[in-house]
């Protein structure tokens, strides 16, 4: 009887009324599709530190360290030279392949900093997995170096909530990048690294690069004069990031709480 009744009211609702209630139907249940599938801009998402607000005109220079350690002494040399301190992500059992990289790193005052122990794919393990990964990997750096770790970034910025909640659990600072100097291509010649490292840095920036890679040891010392000749300033991520009374906003900046 109940179903009878709301048919005939139904058939005198104009037909404009019922279109335009099946359009806006349609576009809130689209939206609510592409707010579950857009990566950062999720606000369901949890985020790591792409880059930071800030009044200084600081940067963040950043390796990965994942595989050979034949030109980190000419990094460090660049580094030590331009009075540049950056910061290292080192893969577990990269450091324990080049504990003397791992010393030289830290005894310069450089960060050290977690890239996970073995190098997975973070988002495809389980909360267990993703844990001893991170716990193993602080534990190594922090026997080689005798340096705290609460830097963490997930190897191929692979990661979900599960891994950034994991990581604060852990009393981490979950780190990614905005600006990428794609050095680890093989197509990428010097000039396109550098046009893309001068062109899209801005006050703030986590810059990432990596050792063991065909120009990046070698540029490093124009990249830094170009940098500084636009004004900016560099800092390891641990003095750039804030560290309590922050939020991160949904381009992944981390901003501070006023």
């Amino acid at each position: 009887m109940k179903i009878r009744l709301l048919l005939l009211k139904a058939k005198k609702i104009p037909k404009k009324v019922i279109i335009m209630f099946i359009l806006t139907f349609a576009l809130f249940a689209t939206i609510g599709y592409t707010a579950n599938t857009v990566g950062v801009f999720n606000p369901a998402k949890h985020l790591p530190i792409y880059s930071v607000e800030t009044e200084q005109k600081a940067v963040s220079i950043t390796f990965d360290c994942a595989w050979g350690a034949g030109d980190i002494p000419q990094i460090l040399d660049t580094l030590k030279k331009d009075n540049v301190k950056a910061t290292f992500f080192m893969v577990g059992q990269w450091a324990e392949k080049f504990p003397d990289a791992v010393k030289l790193i830290a005894n310069d005052g450089h960060d050290i900093a977690n890239h996970g122990y073995s190098h997975l794919r973070m988002s495809t393990i389980s909360k267990e997995k993703c844990k001893s990964e991170i716990e193993l990997c602080n534990q190594k750096l922090e026997e080689i170096s005798g340096v705290k770790i609460n830097l963490f970034r997930p190897p191929y910025g692979d990661y979900n909530n599960t891994v950034v909640d994991t990581c604060n659990e852990m009393g981490c600072y979950p780190i990614q990048w905005n600006v990428d100097s794609l050095d680890w291509r093989k197509e990428m010649s010097r000039q396109a690294i550098l046009d893309r490292i001068l062109k899209r840095t801005k006050p703030g920036a986590i810059l990432l690069f990596h050792n063991d890679t065909q120009y990046t040891a070698q540029l490093l010392p124009e990249i830094i004069k170009g940098l500084k000749s636009q004004g900016l300033e560099f800092l390891p991520v641990s003095q750039l990031i804030m560290k309590e009374n922050y939020y991160i906003d949904d381009q992944g900046r981390q901003q501070n709480k006023k």
